[in-house]
């Protein structure tokens, strides 16, 4: 199934044009029931949009500012692989003020799901201590010496608290305006130390010297391994500190 899944969203459901930032899926405008939304289409099995679609519902009804899936005319929040979700305006950060406020709804997002389950098939950056793949991390595509100074990084964490974290808080997945924060693209989130969100430009998070230390290597080694082996990966390894 493609694309012609979306008329289970409505006979006047419609692709308007593709949007950038997906990687993993296609991700288009799309017009449902006359109004502006996102159509998300990729290969992630039911368990884990079903992991995504109740977790994004949990934060919405918390008080969380995030896509909540649109429901079908039968009421199912995804089809083979299809998830259409509301169009959030707002602009990135840009300000330290600004990174701030992204930093409070990280650690909201944390204190809100402590205590949740894994995202199916995944492994958290300690898991990762002994296992050798979850989803898209397979280690052994990797060079040792970068293995081990990944796990080096990761085996710091060892003992931190987990929550669900968002996986990848760059400025292209913030819309912010005057009243709100709202986080979108929810395909990286998973179970795992909640610092790992918290590696932000200027440290508006606040981390202490060695906290913040201490996520920004066990970050970047997770970006390595998780996009290996492109120039981005490469580059994130390098700054990977030798074992």
């Amino acid at each position: 199934m493609g694309w012609e899944t979306l008329g289970r969203w409505g006979e006047d459901a419609t692709r308007i044009e593709p949007l950038t930032g997906g990687v993993a899926n296609e991700v288009w405008s799309v017009r449902v029931g006359g109004r502006l939304a996102v159509g998300r289409l990729g290969s992630r099995s039911d368990a884990d949009l079903a992991w995504e679609t109740g977790l994004l519902q949990h934060l919405d009804r918390a008080g969380l500012t995030v896509p909540v899936p649109i429901p079908t005319r039968d009421g199912r929040l995804f089809v083979d692989g299809l998830v259409v979700m509301p169009y959030l305006d707002g602009g990135p950060p840009e300000t330290q003020a600004d990174w701030r406020r992204v930093a409070a709804t990280l650690r909201e997002l944390h204190r809100l799901t402590q205590g949740w389950p894994q995202r199916p098939g995944w492994r958290s950056s300690t898991d990762l201590l002994h296992a050798e793949t979850g989803t898209k991390i397979d280690l052994g595509a990797m060079p040792p010496e970068g293995v081990a100074r990944c796990r080096a990084a990761w085996a710091r964490l060892v003992g931190h608290p987990t929550c669900v974290v968002h996986g990848d808080p760059n400025p292209g997945n913030v819309r912010m305006t005057a009243d709100r924060v709202a986080l979108i693209d929810w395909d990286e989130a998973h179970v795992d130390v909640p610092d790992l969100d918290l590696v932000l430009p200027d440290n508006a998070a606040g981390l202490d010297d060695g906290a913040y230390d201490i996520a920004g290597q066990a970050s970047a080694a997770w970006e390595a391994a998780v996009c290996w082996d492109d120039g981005y990966a490469v580059k994130r390894l390098a700054e990977v500190r030798p074992v």
